[in-house]
């Protein structure tokens, strides 16, 4: 299993299955960081504005838990106007023409685990307080006790939210192992992890009582990005536009293929895990903020989620920042694919934000569709085959991927992350080879997900 050290570190999972760290890929230079966004000029970097080893705050709006019982409120859901001096907001929040990118953020959850026997511990709660000498409020407990989350300041640049994140990766595995703790960057609890104690919130224990068993083996891990969009118009037909890409985001961060000392089969269980809920999964396609608002209230008085105020859904305008939150992507095991996502996630919404500007509501996508894309990103991973739900053709996910990274490719050479982008599609195609008739394999065999390498032992 790997595992975020100074050093990576192997361990053994199952029977006959050897995961070792890549090399440098979870060492010092990995981070975990996550948070809100604020909009300021684009300036183009090298590297990062602050000295090395330093971690910078950001404005300390702190990132709430989902909207909920932590970090302060900058921000209310009324008319998504940014309440913090100094927070630009250009018509619209796409910054059309005006040489300016969004701020981004992103969190990321963690299992703690034991060095001896690499099972997930219940000693969130406690790793979280030990981290919070150092990490202030960019590090927290998470839903269940074996889990801890980190969270990072808005960053204009990706050089600068990569430093973030490789920071504070390095800072929170330090003090897991002054605690004699590991953390495991997997998106579901590769051994152990079958009880989880539910953390001590009113919302966590409101859920358990809504969803009763369902909830046993909801034990995930997460990155969710945040990119600077106040207008809650908006944001709401943004999120249109984003429905029928987010298979392929589960597919490119897909990091679950295990869980609890058992080869599930999927290459992100987690996804699978969140399907099965009513509130989790797309967003519904709506007409204006006040249709999703609507939605949202409709699925709560039927039962459907606990509150209408904080809906789940794979995209939402977040609650009480001035943000819009892609939430469905599993935690990858390097820094570099969590930063790369983020800048894919950013790309996506500055170009669809233009989209809706010019009068586009966002193309009418079938739930059913929609289910059938999930569905195959969720099994098959990167390079299998999806379907496209723009098109219902499936195709492999490097070709969807060379049409998205078209689509956006505007956006993201404006922001300076293309090569970031091209790079990080290069790589996952690399680490997964194509199978030959000579030399067949499994999905997990040809294509190790970011946070392992797989031997026969």
């Amino acid at each position: 299993m790997a595992v975020i050290s100074r050093e990576p570190t192997p361990g053994l999972i199952g029977a006959g299955c050897r995961i070792v760290a890549p090399p440098g890929a979870l060492g010092a230079g990995t981070s975990m960081t996550a948070g809100a966004s604020f909009l300021r000029p684009r300036r183009r970097v090298s590297a990062p504005s602050h000295p090395p080893g330093r971690m910078v705050r950001g404005p300390s709006h702190g990132l709430p838990d989902d909207g909920v019982g932590r970090g302060s409120d900058p921000v209310g859901m009324g008319d998504g106007t940014a309440r913090r001096a100094g927070a630009r907001r250009p018509a619209g929040g796409a910054g059309r023409g005006r040489g300016l990118s969004p701020t981004v953020g992103v969190e990321e959850e963690y299992f703690v685990v034991d060095p001896g026997t690499r099972a997930a511990v219940a000693a969130g709660p406690r790793l979280a307080a030990r981290a919070a000498g150092v990490l202030g409020d960019l590090v927290a407990g998470e839903f269940t006790d074996l889990q801890v989350e980190v969270r990072t300041p808005p960053c204009a640049t990706m050089a600068e939210l990569s430093a973030q994140l490789t920071l504070l990766r390095g800072e929170l595995a330090s003090c897991a192992g002054a605690g004699n703790l590991l953390l495991s960057p997997s998106a579901t609890p590769v051994i152990g992890g079958d009880v989880a104690p539910v953390g001590d919130h009113p919302r966590y224990r409101e859920g358990v009582e809504l969803f009763r068993t369902m909830m046993d083996d909801f034990t995930i891990c997460a990155l969710h990005v945040h990119v600077f969009l106040p207008d809650r118009e908006v944001a709401a037909l943004v999120g249109n536009h984003l429905r029928p890409w987010l298979p392929l985001l589960v597919e490119m961060s897909a990091n679950s293929p295990f869980r609890g000392g058992r080869d599930t089969g999927y290459a992100s269980w987690r996804s699978v895990l969140r399907l099965r809920f009513p509130a989790l999964g797309p967003p519904p396609r709506v007409e204006s903020f006040d249709d999703y608002r609507r939605a949202a209230a409709e699925m709560a008085k039927a039962g459907g989620m606990s509150f209408a105020e904080l809906p789940f859904w794979d995209v939402r305008p977040h609650p009480r920042l001035p943000t819009l939150e892609v939430r469905c992507m599993d935690v990858p095991a390097e820094a570099a694919d969590s930063v790369a996502l983020a800048a894919v996630v950013r790309g996506l919404v500055v170009t669809c934000a233009r989209m809706v500007e010019d009068g586009d509501k966002g193309p009418r996508v079938s739930g059913e569709l929609m289910r059938s894309a999930y569905w195959y990103a969720t099994r098959d991973g990167w390079p299998g085959p999806g379907a496209d739900a723009l098109t219902g053709r499936v195709l492999p996910a490097p070709d969807r991927a060379r049409r998205l990274v078209e689509h956006i490719g505007a956006a993201l050479a404006e922001s300076g992350d293309l090569e970031r982008v091209t790079g990080f599609v290069d790589r996952l195609t690399a680490r997964c080879a194509a199978p030959t008739a000579n030399a067949p394999h499994t999905v997990r065999e040809a294509c190790p997900r970011s946070w392992t390498t797989w031997r026969a032992a």
